[in-house]
């Protein structure tokens, strides 16, 4: 048979699926997550023993970290020498470990993410509480396994005579799976370990009542007391960690922001970096300068503010924009009994005080089985010391040692260990003192083998002593609290002042499309004149808004979509430049257009509400707050049927009347307050009742009975009529008429239709547009008060073919204030 025959065919899916389960299962138990019982992962408690058996204790010098490497990479751990100093390194530095394991000497890198040293230059040893990890590994209390080449044992898991896991928390990936468990405070997990051995079925309520929440090492403010309790029960939540910072006031009225405290493994020098670049980019006015004051004090970062600054306001953009304030995700999963799982407070509580157990039962049982040994051995010594002449005539008459041991066992009912243990007595022994502590030392021995046994048979004297030793710990090496924690979670309002500087400009929007925000100072220096705007030939400005950089503009499209533009986005031109395509500022489709342009101060101003008009006669209104978003793209602002648009949108309070006018010369007055609020995606009511071949052309609201309605046809005839001419009718009617187009062959004709129609308190410049593109400026006051059903005069010379296709408002009158 050949050696190609010998090869057994195999998918490639089944063949990797195969080989990456393995090595998923490898990464996952033996690389990145932790043991619930010591809270280590592999590396971790192979470093730990590693110095432990090498002697590199904390009463004893320092070691290179290059032997301790060497000893992990050669014995326990067959992977590059970096991964196993990175472990080191982490296990040394106080800003990631609550209690570090490890006691450095040299440059261990910084919290600026400075590396460590290279592992030939630093030193190490086990630090003080690392000890209490290993106590009593030495006393059968831990399960040992072969390491990679069987050239000797490694623990499968360390004593750990504290809740390492959640004292130091731990952060890893894996295939599949990841953790993130944070570090907690040594005494409140201790009481809450020795409250849960109390009370097995003790409430959450009552546990986090100790536990209050994570301790970090660098301190900090911790927001979120429903995240923590969340993360208790199903070992899943989400906090927020904010910097203690303090507003200091300074000579000549200035002041500074000094940070004292940044979150949890957050880089000093990028957050430092990033406050430098919002100071630099300007993206908030006032930040004078950034410094890092850190040194042998501590940490203190200075944020100083130019005079007259908000301080408050610019330390709430600062949390918010950068690392001052962030969120820390739980993720508590780690291997139990061989496989991961996601754990709440209880369950690791349960797991490590079961793993206590189990260890103080095997220590004891060690210590046990010695002192039954010791003292089977001092009672065959007391007992031949009783018969000391006729042992010692015994050996006498033996012929060697082992005739010795023989004939003490035969004669006298010794043990083998027992007769051993009198050949190897010195003969100091054998004075009264000796016999007398021999004696008290068999006293000892009994009692305490008693005692041992007493904690074999009792769960709760086991549980006692279990209970006394996290005390003891508890005492000697726990602290204070570092970190402060803040039950509701605080929401960061950010003034719009603090990132732009208020300022009146002047906001153009042309028919075709350009828009741009000019200074007043560039407006006055152009010459004042709202003339002399630059536009592109053929082009003439539609919206004139005079707004502040702090509000904001909502644009509303013909489709029934808006888009919420903060005024200090719109590009600065200068008043003579056109400006540039709107479609350059907002994500505009070719098919669709602006119909409204309204500023606003506040969308969540009460009272105030959008009133929607579309081409066939629908009215909506909507609440103003209802269009408050945070999205820059379109949002829907109105259902708009097939065949329809948006024609006209207003802001009100709904306290005045509208007219509407249509195309055929048809018109209706109604009160607002009879088009009921409705939601933001909503088709509105029924505002006219309009025939197949009619439209809306304009929108009014008017209030009381003054002033006047003006209409204008498409060949520019117009007319006013008192708008006591136009009764309060129910919405949805036919209407009334208001103009009277002639027809006839003798008869000069006045129009086929109505383009534009306004309301008249005030003169109005009206600038009128024709299909060729011929401009026509003409004063309201010319046109004159007839009765609805008249047929005007003509106010804009247009011959046919031309017809007028956009009138607008010119004078300064027409203003929109915000």
């Amino acid at each position: 048979m050949s050696s190609l025959e010998q090869f057994l065919p195999a998918f490639l899916e089944e063949v990797v699926g195969d080989r990456f389960g393995r090595y998923s299962k490898y990464i996952i138990q033996d690389r990145a997550i932790p043991d619930v019982r010591d809270g280590l992962k592999p590396v971790q408690r192979r470093i730990l023993y590693a110095m432990y058996d090498a002697g590199n204790t904390p009463d004893k010098p320092y070691r290179k970290s290059a032997k301790t490497v060497g000893d992990v990479m050669g014995n326990y751990h067959p992977h590059g020498d970096s991964s196993i100093y990175e472990g080191m390194v982490r296990m040394a530095q106080p800003w990631k470990m609550g209690h570090p394991l490890v006691d450095g000497h040299g440059n261990w890198g910084s919290q600026d993410d400075d590396p460590a040293a290279a592992m030939r230059y630093t030193e190490a040893r086990l630090s003080k509480i690392a000890m209490e990890l290993l106590r009593d590994i030495d006393k059968r209390t831990v399960q040992f396994k072969d390491n990679f080449d069987n050239t000797t044992k490694e623990p499968v898991v360390l004593p750990s005579r504290y809740p390492n896991l959640l004292v130091n928390g731990v952060s890893g990936i894996s295939s599949g799976f990841a953790t993130e468990i944070p570090p907690h405070n040594l005494r409140e997990v201790i009481d809450a370990c020795i409250a849960y051995m109390n009370n097995p079925k003790l409430p959450l309520e009552e546990l986090m009542g100790i536990v209050k929440g994570p301790d970090f090492p660098t301190g900090g403010l911790i927001m979120g007391e429903e995240g923590i309790r969340e993360a208790y029960t199903t070992g899943k939540g989400r906090i927020y960690i904010r910097s203690k910072t303090a507003i200091e006031d300074m000579r000549g009225g200035k002041q500074q922001i000094v940070i004292t405290e940044i979150p949890y493994q957050v880089v000093k020098s990028r957050l430092v970096t990033a406050m430098e670049n919002i100071r630099l980019e300007k993206k908030v006015e006032g930040i004078a300068e950034v410094r890092d004051e850190s040194g042998r004090n501590g940490l203190r970062i200075v944020v100083e503010l130019k005079k007259d600054a908000d301080a408050g306001g610019i330390l709430a953009y600062l949390l918010k924009k950068t690392d001052l304030q962030v969120t820390y995700n739980f993720n508590m999963v780690a291997i139990v009994n061989k496989a991961p799982q996601q754990l709440g407070l209880m369950p690791m509580l349960s797991a490590y005080v079961d793993h206590q157990k189990e260890v103080v039962t095997h220590r004891t049982q060690f210590e046990l089985e010695k002192a039954e040994d010791r003292a089977h051995v001092v009672e065959g010594l007391v007992k031949a010391l009783n018969l000391l002449d006729e042992v010692i005539a015994t050996i006498k008459a033996s012929k060697n040692r082992g005739d010795a041991q023989d004939n003490l066992v035969a004669k006298f009912g010794f043990t083998e260990r027992q007769a051993d243990a009198i050949l190897t007595l010195q003969l100091y022994r054998l004075t009264n003192l000796e016999i007398t502590s021999l004696e008290k030392e068999l006293k000892e021995a009994q009692k305490k083998i008693a005692y041992l046994r007493s904690i074999l048979e009792s769960e709760k004297k086991l549980i006692g002593v279990i209970r006394d030793e996290l005390k003891e710990i508890r005492d000697k090496y726990g602290i204070d609290r570092r970190s402060d924690i803040q039950g509701e979670v605080e929401e960061l309002k950010v003034n719009l002042e603090v990132m732009v500087t208020p300022e009146d400009v002047l906001v153009t929007l042309s028919k075709d499309g350009y828009m741009k925000r000019t200074s007043m100072l560039s407006f006055t220096r152009s010459g004042g004149e709202l003339d002399n705007s630059g536009v592109k030939d053929g082009d003439v400005i539609r919206d004139m808004l005079l707004v502040n950089t702090i509000d904001s503009l909502l644009l509303f499209t013909r489709k029934g979509q808006f888009y919420l533009l903060p005024v200090h986005q719109i590009p600065e031109f200068k008043w003579k430049d056109t400006g540039t395509a709107i479609v350059n500022i907002i994500q505009l489709p070719k098919d669709d257009g602006i119909v409204s342009v309204l500023p606003v101060k506040d969308l969540n101003e009460a009272g105030q509400s959008l009133v929607f008009v579309t081409k066939r006669g629908q009215v909506k209104r909507t609440e103003l707050k209802e269009y408050a978003t945070t999205r820059s793209t379109a949002v829907a602002a109105c259902k708009v049927a097939d065949g329809d648009e948006v024609i006209h949108v207003t802001q009100s309070d709904n306290s005045k009347h509208i007219v509407l006018v249509t195309k055929n010369g048809m018109s209706i007055r109604f009160e607002e307050s009879e088009v009921n609020p409705i939601g933001r995606v909503s088709s509105g009511v029924r505002g006219i009742a309009l025939k197949d071949d009619d439209e809306i052309t304009a929108a009014l609201w008017v209030a009381d009975d003054e002033g006047e309605v003006l209409v204008i046809s498409d060949l520019g005839y117009a007319k006013r009529s008192l708008l006591l001419d136009y009764p309060i009718q129910a919405r949805g009617g036919k209407g009334v008429q208001t103009f009277e187009f002639k027809e006839g062959k003798r008869v000069r004709p006045n129009g086929s239709s109505l383009i534009a129609a306004y309301y008249c308190t005030k003169p109005l410049e009206i600038v009128a547009i024709t299909s060729s593109g011929a401009r026509h400026i003409a004063d309201s006051e010319k046109a004159p008060i007839e009765e609805r059903k008249s047929i005007g005069k003509s106010l804009f010379q247009v011959d046919k073919p031309d017809v007028i296709t956009t009138t607008f408002i010119r004078s300064a009158s027409a203003f929109h204030q915000s």
